[in-house]
C-alpha cells in the first residue's frame, strides 16, 4: 500500500511539474507586452495615476515612449509633418496658435510652460492625453469621446508632440 502511496505522490509530482512549465511557457508566449516595463503617467490635473490601456501603443515608437518616456519622433520630418496635421484637424491651432506659440490658450514652445511638466515628452504626453483643468479637454483616444471611440491614439500623439517641439529649441527627450 505504501508503495501506492508512493506511486501516486509521484506521478501528482511529475502532473505537476509539467503544469507548470507549461503554464511558464504560455506566459512567456504571450506576447512582449506583458514584459514591457512601462513608465508611470499621471494625470495633469491632479497628478492621479493615468491608465492607458497597453494595446494602444501599437507602433515601435509608442512601445519606445512607453518603456522610456522619451519621443522617437522628434526630429523625424515625414512624423512632425503628420503631428502638424493631427495639431491643425483637431484645432489646437485655434488656442495654442499657428506654432504652438499661444494664443488663447498657453504657449507649448517653452521654456516656461503653464505645467512645467511639459518641458518633458511624458508630461505633454500625459497633458495632450487627459487634458487640463484650464479648460483643455482630454484628446486620448476613448476619452475625447467615447461611443463610438474617438481621439489621438498614442502613436498620433507622439507625433503632435515632435510638431510642437520643432518649433522650439526644447526637445523634451533631454
Amino acid at each position: 500500500m505504501n508503495k501506492h502511496l508512493l506511486l501516486a505522490a509521484l506521478i501528482a509530482m511529475l502532473a505537476s511539474c509539467g503544469q507548470d512549465s507549461g503554464s511558464k511557457g504560455a506566459a512567456a508566449s504571450a506576447g512582449s507586452d506583458a514584459e514591457i516595463k512601462m513608465i508611470d503617467l499621471v494625470t495633469t490635473q491632479d497628478g492621479s495615476p493615468l491608465k492607458i490601456d497597453a494595446k494602444l501603443f501599437d507602433t515601435p515608437a509608442a512601445k519606445e515612449f512607453i518603456a522610456t518616456g522619451k519621443n522617437p519622433y522628434i526630429g523625424v520630418e515625414a512624423e512632425i509633418q503628420a503631428g502638424k496635421k493631427k495639431f491643425n484637424l483637431y484645432s489646437c491651432v485655434a488656442c495654442h496658435g499657428g506654432h504652438g506659440e499661444g494664443a488663447v490658450a498657453p504657449g507649448l514652445q517653452g521654456p516656461n510652460f503653464k505645467y512645467a511638466k511639459n518641458a518633458t515628452n511624458k508630461g505633454m504626453f500625459e497633458t495632450i492625453w487627459h487634458g487640463t483643468n484650464g479648460g483643455m479637454g482630454a484628446k486620448g483616444f476613448g476619452l475625447m469621446q467615447a461611443d463610438p471611440p474617438d481621439g489621438l491614439k498614442p502613436d498620433e500623439v507622439l507625433k503632435v508632440i515632435a510638431w510642437i517641439r520643432s518649433n522650439s529649441t526644447i526637445t523634451g527627450n533631454e
